[in-house]
Parts: C-alpha cells; sequence; structure tokens
C-alpha cells in the first residue's frame, strides 16, 4: 500500500498531535500507523505517522505546502516521503562478503525495498558477486599514502548516482571528515561491539583469550569521531568457553548481516529520528 510518511521533531508542548491529527481529518486523511515520544531530558517531542496516499485529495507537493504553516507554528524539524518512491542505496565494501551478500540477497528478493544503482570498493575481490546482481561495480583503489584522490572520487560516485543513503558494509576504510559532514546522516556503518575494549585486528582472538560471554554489533551513522555516531540498532549473541575462535567469528559476522539489514530497513522506512547524538527509532 502506497503511504506518505510524516516524520516531525519539535520542542514538546500541548497540542502537537491534536494539531497533526486535526489537520490529516480536515483531509480525510486515514492514518495506518502512528508513533509518538516525548524526550523528558531534551525537552522534544516526536512523531512518525504513515498516511494510506489514496486517502488525501493531493499529492506530496500539495501536502508539504499545506502542512509548512503547522510546522512552522510549533518550529518542528519536519520530513513527508512517498514510499513509492524507492530510497537509492549505494553499497561499499572491501573483502569480507557477508555483509554485502546479505544485503544484497535481500534486496534480490524484494526483502529491502530501495534501488541499489552501484557498488564501491577499494579491491575487486568481490566484483563477480556483484555484477551477478547485475549492479555496476566500481574499483576505486586506496593510495595509503594519498587517500584523497580516491575518497574525491567515492563522492563523485555517489552524487552521479543520486545516493540518498550510503552504507559501509565492512568497507575497510575511514571516510575523511568532508564526507562525514557533506553526506550526514546519509551513511550507516556496521562493526563489532567489542570497542573500545578490543581495538585494531582479530578482535575475536582477542575476545577469545578474555573469555567474553557476549558478541555483538553495532549499527550507526558515521560521523568524524569514528564509530561513535548516533546509534541506528544494536544486538548481541551468547557464547561460552566451549566456543571456538572459528565459531565467535561465524557468530559475530550473523550478528552483524542482522543488525546492518535492520537498521537499514529502519532507515529506509523513515524510522529513524536524529537528535544531537541519540536516535528515537519507532521500530
Amino acid at each position: 500500500m502506497r503511504t506518505y510518511r510524516l516524520v516531525i521533531a519539535c520542542p514538546d508542548r500541548v497540542g502537537i498531535v491534536a494539531k497533526v491529527s486535526n489537520f490529516l481529518a480536515l483531509y480525510n486523511g486515514w492514518i495506518n500507523e502512528a508513533s509518538h515520544h516525548s524526550d523528558e531530558q531534551s525537552g522534544w517531542f516526536f512523531m512518525r505517522h504513515e498516511i494510506r496516499a489514496e486517502s488525501l485529495p493531493f499529492g506530496i507537493e500539495a501536502f508539504r505546502e499545506a502542512f509548512a504553516p503547522i510546522a512552522e507554528e510549533f518550529s518542528m524539524i519536519w520530513r513527508v516521503t512517498d514510499s513509492a518512491q524507492k530510497k537509492r542505496v549505494v553499497l561499499m565494501a572491501s573483502r569480507e562478503s557477508h555483509c554485502l551478500a546479505d544485503l544484497l540477497h535481500r534486496w534480490h528478493t524484494d526483502e529491502l525495498d530501495c534501488d541499489i544503482p552501484c557498488v564501491i570498493s577499494n579491491h575487486n575481490d568481490l566484483r563477480s558477486m556483484v555484477e551477478w546482481h547485475g549492479i555496476p561495480f566500481f574499483h576505486v583503489p586506496v593510495d595509503p599514502k594519498d587517500k584523497q584522490p580516491a575518497f574525491a572520487e567515492v563522492s563523485r560516485l555517489v552524487e552521479e548516482h543520486g545516493a540518498d543513503v550510503v552504507v559501509l558494509a565492512r568497507y575497510m576504510q575511514i571516510l575523511p571528515p568532508q564526507l562525514c559532514e557533506q553526506f550526514a546522516e546519509r551513511v550507516i556503518n556496521i562493526h563489532h561491539s567489542f570497542l573500545p575494549s578490543f581495538v585494531g585486528a582479530k578482535p575475536y582472538h582477542q575476545a577469545a583469550l578474555r573469555g567474553v560471554k557476549l558478541i555483538g554489533a553495532t549499527c550507526h551513522y558515521v560521523t568524524e569521531e569514528l564509530d561513535a555516531g548516533p546509534i541506528i540498532e544494536q544486538d548481541v549473541v551468547r557464547v561460552n568457553h566451549a566456543d571456538s575462535i572459528e565459531d565467535m567469528v561465524r557468530f559475530g559476522r550473523d550478528v552483524e548481516k542482522m543488525v546492518l539489514a535492520r537498521g537499514l530497513r529502519y532507515h529506509l522506512e523513515d524510522r529513524v529520528l536524529v537528535h544531537g547524538n541519540k536516535t528515537v527509532v519507532f521500530d
């Protein structure tokens, strides 16, 4: 069913829900889903509504025009999107295939409602898998002595392909501050949840030697501060002394795939509202 997704963040006060509800009722808007959250600590209010597009007498541009006075009255940060307009997702990866393969499979089976115009990688290892799906693959090697030309090309490709969001599906390069700023709240990353305890190479080996009981993954938006952006989704799996290092690596890859897929889906469905370095996720 085609819907409009109305997403709002504003200073909390009396009358917000009533005003929005009366607006939708005035135009016979049929609400399929409504989510609200009042954050007492920040004093902000967050809202997400899904409205049946066919129930309204106008299109999305007229919706924006009609709703604008209410948004101004309540100092709203807001957007309305059309579920019929698929978001364009550019995927980036290096050599590890598990996250990329999982997202491509979910896209191939229509589990992820998006378009994937291209995949960018700093290695050629995953080319055949990507091209099997009929998706253009761009190899952009990164010179460790001068990374700027590579990231300039990444920026060009992302812009050229009209990306709404970029997903780092185990892309093992740190994005420069300029790209983080240019695509703020539009780049999603995944990492294991051992940080900051086990930093560097072979974190699962380090964790096994310490006898950890939980391993997990964190999906977050990318910021200039490495692995510290607003968190979208997390999960863990339990391990014990009988699990080998190979088991832990396998469990870790499984949880990384699940968390990244869920985080991306929440973003695609406009379920994530960023406020400062926190998120409200209407899942």
